[in-house]
Parts: C-alpha cells; structure tokens; sequence
C-alpha cells in the first residue's frame, strides 16, 4: 500500500510542474485524493459491497468534483489534474500512467447492462474537456486533444482531435505531454485545400469559356480524391 502512495505522489511530481512538495500533494491535490477513494470504493465493489462503495465513491464526488464509478477499473499511477468535471463510467478501463485533465468524460453511449464505456492503454494522455463515448479501444502512448469527441479505435502512439475526433498522425512513438498548440487542425487543413483548388479552378476559367471542359491534371485529380477521402472516411490529412 505503502509503494503504491509513493508512486502516486511522484507521478504528480512527474506530471505536474507546479507540484512542490510531497505535503502539498498530499494534502492539495484532488486529483489524487479522488483515486485513493476511488481503490476503496472499488475493492468493496468487487467484494460485492455494492452499496457502501457507491456510498464511498459519492462522498469522493462530493469534497473533489470528480466522479469515478466503483466499478470502473484504474490501473496505477493515474494522475488527474485539475479534475474538476471528471467523468468515469462503470465499464471504463485506464491503464497505468494516464494523464487526465479536467472535464474529461468516459461515457457510455447505451442502457444495456454490457462493456459500454471506453477503454484506456498505458501513457495516455487526455485534453481538457475531451468526451469519450462508448466501447471504444484508445492505444498505448495515444495523445487525446482538448474538446476532441472521441468515438471510434485509436491506434497506439497516435494523436486525435476535432469533433469528432480524427487521427491525424501516428508517430510510432510515446507521446509524454499534451502541447495543445502543436496539435494539428485536420478541419483548418481541409479548408486549406479546398482554398486551393478554389483558386485552381478560377485560374482555369478562362481557358475553358466557349471551350469544352478540360480534364483536370493528374495532380488535381488526386487532390480531389483525397479530399473526397477525408470526408468520407474522417481520418485526417
């Protein structure tokens, strides 16, 4: 129990530079208080306590504004940051050395009593504000950026963003932080595209006037496709 508390707090050391010492993270930090509860109120929920740990996980929702089902399953050294608006629903899996910031959602997307909630890999790392919803699997290392709705698999070591939520890259590597203003816009890119053959298309115009229409070039035609592609698909640029 003893080893688990120290990695806790040096996980927040790790992961939060505004962590000073060991007291005030133990003392400060909802984010961690809310996990301790949460190992409480799980251990009675697998022990069939159903009651007592919801009763535990009620009171942890109450003094840190997090709320973490008993029955969702968080594996070790998890750090929520800045948690307030937590939601974790009671078929979620996290793995170990998640970051999560605040109002994060783990959501179901059905009332029947099965698997409904999302699946976390180890090193992920969650924006403020991102929504997952359903059975969905995220990878090992997978960066979710802030505000991202998230509703379909993403491969390890990739990043997703938008509404909804679209890969747009897969490095093949760990990410370890969350540089929002480096995440790509896939929508922006689109757009960017579009302005571009906009204006192909206009420098074309006056060769076509009173003319039959010219086949666009090869190059032209690709971009088309794969414009075609992104919207239909939703994967990114």
């Amino acid at each position: 129990m003893f080893k688990t508390i120290r990695e806790d707090v040096h996980a927040f050391f790790e992961k939060d530079p505004a962590a000073r010492s060991t007291l005030e993270v133990i003392t400060c930090y909802p984010g961690l208080h809310a996990v301790w509860c949460h190992r409480v109120a799980h251990w009675l929920w697998r022990h069939k306590l159903y009651w007592l740990g919801r009763l535990v996980s009620h009171f942890s929702r109450f003094f840190t504004q997090i709320e973490i089902h008993p029955g969702a399953r968080i594996g070790r050294r998890c750090v929520i940051d800045h948690g307030a608006g937590v939601v974790i629903g009671e078929t979620a899996e996290i793995g170990d050395d998640a970051l999560i910031y605040s109002g994060v959602v783990f959501g179901g997307t059905t009332l029947e009593k099965v698997k409904r909630h999302p699946t976390v890999g180890n090193g992920v790392s969650i924006g403020a504000a991102a929504v997952l919803l359903g059975p969905i699997k995220i990878g090992d290392g997978a960066v979710i950026g802030a505000n991202s709705v998230v509703t379909r698999d993403a491969p390890p070591n990739s990043t997703v963003v938008g509404v909804p939520g679209r890969i747009v890259s897969e490095e093949g590597r760990p990410v370890s932080d969350i540089r929002h203003e480096r995440l790509p816009d896939p929508v922006a890119e689109a757009i960017s595209h579009l302005m571009a053959e906009v204006e192909l298309l206009k420098a074309r115009l006056p060769q076509v006037e009173g003319q039959e229409l010219v086949p666009p070039a090869p190059e032209e035609a690709a971009r088309q496709q794969r414009l075609e592609h992104i919207f239909q698909s939703g994967e990114g640029i």
